[in-house]
């Protein structure tokens, strides 16, 4: 976080909870008001947020600290992050900004450990380098297929590993003529559907 402001980057980092911040009258009160308001409004689940200032004993200063507030049945849950954003509310600085850095780990662990970009055994870096660009198509292939599906579809949000085994690895007839190719599914085939509209999604536009 030093680094970071004496260099004028800014920064939206997760913060360990401790007894401090378990104690500020701020969180406290915040977290107090979001459990009652989801009794009465009888849900399962309720979110809020806060912020305040908080000052480690490592730290040169006090810093925003932002908390993310949930209550549910099973009890309550907050977490939190340090920022030296000054602006946006508490709410976006977790929900759209910190939770995409948790989105972007996401899909580069889905490039790593469902489509074995990891797999750099070959002697020569520049072997190497290959197959990490086809890793990449691959997934960037994978991905074009996710982004093209219905967002209904009960697939919309499966893992790499899943679309691979559902709509990749599937027995088809293929008829190539001079003009055009068929691809014949078998008539059980259980995603048909999804793979016809996937396929006419991604049907380039007539020029």
């Amino acid at each position: 976080m030093a680094f970071c402001e004496a260099a004028g980057v800014d920064y939206v980092l997760g913060l360990p909870t401790n007894a401090a911040l378990r104690a500020d009258p701020v969180i406290v009160t915040a977290a107090d008001a979001c459990a009652v308001r989801r009794a009465e409004e009888g849900r399962v689940v309720l979110r809020s947020y806060a912020e305040t200032r908080y000052g480690a004993k490592s730290w040169s200063c006090q810093r925003r600290v932002v908390a993310r507030i949930e209550a549910s049945t099973l009890g309550m849950d907050i977490r939190y992050v340090v920022t030296s954003l000054t602006k946006g509310s508490a709410e976006y600085i977790y929900d759209t900004l910190y939770c995409a850095r948790g989105q972007a780990e996401n899909l580069i662990k889905l490039h790593k450990t469902q489509l074995a970009s990891d797999r750099t055994s070959c002697r020569s870096a520049n072997a190497n380098q290959m197959r990490l660009i086809l890793h990449t198509a691959a997934y960037w292939l994978l991905w074009r297929v996710q982004q093209a599906m219905p967002k209904t579809a009960a697939l919309a949000k499966a893992e790499f590993t899943t679309l691979r085994l559902r709509l990749l690895k599937v027995a088809a007839r293929v008829m190539e003529s001079a003009t055009r190719i068929r691809v014949a599914l078998a008539s059980a085939c259980p995603d048909a559907d999804l793979l016809r509209a996937i396929v006419l999604a991604l049907k380039p536009a007539p020029t």
